[in-house]
C-alpha cells in the first residue's frame, strides 16, 4: 500500500504492509529518532504527533497517517533543545531514551493547555514512562519550561 505523508514537513510517498504501524514505517523510511519500546502501546517511547496531536505509533495503524502531519523530534528540533535545557537543569535528562516522545508530548501540551497545574500536567504526561528518574526533576523542568513560555 502506498501512503502519502507529510514528515516534518517534507511530503513524502512511503509504502506499508496491510496492519503495519505507523513506528514502523517511519523507522524503515529512516526516522531511526522514532524509538521502539514496549511495542504494545504503553510507554510512550513512540510518540510522534499526527496533525500536531501526540500519537503512540507503535500501536497506530500507518495507513491511517495517508494524507496526514506526522512530526518527529527532528520536526521539532528547536523546541526539544530549549525544553532539554530546562530538563538539563532539574537533573531529569537521564538516559535519554524516552525522551523524543516525552518531548514531544510536553510541546503537544504547552499547545493544547493554557497553563495547566501539576494535576494536569501529570495526566498529559500518563502514557509516557521514564525508567531512569521518579518523575519529580520532570515536573519541575516541565513547569519552568511553562512558565519561561508566559515571560
Amino acid at each position: 500500500m502506498k501512503l502519502t505523508i507529510t514528515i516534518n514537513g517534507k511530503k513524502e510517498q512511503l509504502e506499508c504492509a496491510p496492519g503495519e504501524m505507523l513506528s514502523e514505517v517511519l523507522r524503515n523510511a529512516g526516522y531511526v529518532e522514532v524509538k521502539k519500546g514496549c511495542d504494545t502501546g504503553n510507554c510512550g517511547a513512540c510518540t510522534v504527533l499526527v496533525d500536531e496531536k501526540p500519537v503512540l505509533s507503535c500501536s497506530y495503524l500507518a495507513a491511517r497517517a495517508d494524507g496526514k502531519n506526522v512530526t518527529t523530534i527532528q520536526g521539532r528540533v528547536e523546541e526539544a533543545r530549549r525544553f532539554a535545557r530546562f530538563l538539563t537543569a532539574e537533573g531529569a535528562d537521564q538516559c535519554g531514551f524516552c525522551a523524543p516522545g516525552f518531548t514531544l508530548t510536553v510541546l503537544a501540551m504547552r499547545d493544547e493547555l493554557t497553563n495547566p497545574n501539576e494535576a494536569e500536567i501529570r495526566h498529559y504526561l500518563a502514557g509516557n514512562l521514564c525508567r531512569c528518574s521518579g518523575y519529580e526533576g520532570q515536573i519541575r523542568a516541565i513547569k519552568n519550561y511553562l512558565e519561561a513560555q508566559h515571560e
